[in-house]
């Protein structure tokens, strides 16, 4: 390992967990990574090995089987496999959120339930609050959810869901009116409701009404599933409402998309980080004009911003993890870590592709997926312009002048 990226003032226990995950990365991910992006195949293996590791169950308590280790534990876990292969630590993100979902918002009965089947990664977890005409704007969701005796009956389109096909549960942002008067904020009349299914695409045999289209094809961020979700009339006990009472979704998935913007954050990090490694390689081995391109000046000054953005990111990474974990508001951290993270990744992983010339247009080469993937980073978890919006915002509160 390098002098880049590393975390001071880590346990025993974390620097064991982050060497066996990047023994695992180095072994397991990074030599079969590139083949199954290119042919978009799920990466079923590595997700068992994944689960054998402990990895599903890395933040939930050990009264439910997990390891209750902390947010920057997970955050560096992410960034590791994300040196690896993106692809592999989104399809841990979208488990981790619904599990810190459970953990803080759920009723006893509901936390009981699934995380002791979600720490051994049994049941694996999505969370949908995007459709087909909105994004950022959370508080305009269409998808409704109405009262039918003890259950709630939901209609409705989402879009953009990780781990659409292969989940077991989605945590599923919906319009609920029950018991909020006409004039209520948009916002306070949204609910998240726990729906179990079964596995795979099309018209689900566990949930009548329920249907997974299918994979939406894309330019990079292969081989994890993204799809669309439709429900038509899909009936959901009352007892699967996130926290037993309607109107607080908002809420619940705002703080959940708090923690997994430190997550998108550590994701650019890794991915950043091993940009810089193929690149540094490269230039070493790559000749022009009798001398490894290396030893050009233009390279070198190339390298030092590389590795500059890259330490810089990850600190940013850092802190505000370890904000969230000391129990302390942290979304401003988590806005400014994503948003630098995400764009230093783009730059980064730019400059590697520039140092690998023509080389780093070839698809035998890994660069040329880092190339394809990046630009995800710059939308997921609230875009670059949405990141700007709340730092800018938050700024403000904090710097508010009086008088």
């Amino acid at each position: 390992m390098g002098r880049l990226a590393h975390t001071e003032g880590l346990t025993d226990v974390q620097r064991e967990i982050l060497a066996t995950v990047r023994d695992f990365v180095d072994k397991e991910i990074l030599p079969v990574a590139t083949e199954l992006e290119h042919r978009d195949e799920y990466p079923a293996e590595i997700v068992e090995g994944l689960k054998d590791l402990g990895i599903f169950g890395l933040m939930i308590p050990e009264e439910y089987g997990g390891l209750g280790e902390s947010l920057l534990t997970y955050a560096l876990t992410v960034e590791e496999i994300a040196r690896g292969w993106m692809s592999v630590s989104g399809i841990i993100n979208t488990h981790f959120i619904v599990a810190y979902l459970l953990q803080h918002h759920g009723t006893p009965e509901q936390r009981a339930y699934f995380l002791p089947r979600m720490a051994l990664g049994e049941v694996r977890g999505a969370f949908s609050m995007s459709e087909p005409e909105l994004g950022s704007d959370v508080a305009a969701i269409r998808t409704r959810a109405d009262r039918d005796g003890d259950d709630f009956v939901i209609n409705g389109q989402k879009m953009w869901l990780t781990n659409g096909g292969s989940s077991s549960l989605v945590a599923v942002l919906c319009r609920t009116d029950e018991g909020h008067p006409q004039g209520t904020p948009p916002h306070r009349s949204l609910t998240t409701f726990l729906i179990e299914k079964d596995p795979g695409f099309g018209e689900n045999p566990r949930v009548p009404g329920l249907t997974v289209p299918g994979r939406i094809q894309k330019m990079g961020y292969k081989g994890v599933d993204t799809t669309e979700l439709v429900l038509d009339d899909v009936r959901v006990p009352a007892d699967r409402v996130l926290g037993g009472a309607t109107g607080r979704g908002f809420y619940q998935m705002m703080d959940g998309i708090e923690v997994g913007r430190v997550n998108v954050a550590a994701r650019g990090c890794g991915m950043a980080l091993r940009a810089f490694e193929l690149g540094v390689v490269y230039a070493q081995q790559r000749r022009t004009f009798g001398r490894p391109i290396a030893q050009h000046q233009a390279i070198q000054f190339r390298l030092a911003e590389m590795a500059t953005k890259v330490e810089a990111a990850h600190q940013m990474m850092v802190t505000a993890a370890r904000k969230k974990d000391s129990g302390q508001r942290n979304d401003l951290e988590a806005g400014m870590a994503k948003y630098l993270a995400s764009e230093y990744c783009k730059e980064v992983v730019e400059d590697s592709f520039r140092i690998h010339g023509g080389y780093g247009y070839s698809a035998e080469y890994e660069i040329e997926r880092l190339y394809r993937e990046a630009p995800m980073l710059l939308i997921g978890e609230g875009t670059a312009e949405i990141q700007k919006m709340i730092i800018g915002r938050r700024l403000l509160e904090e710097y508010r002048i009086t008088g």
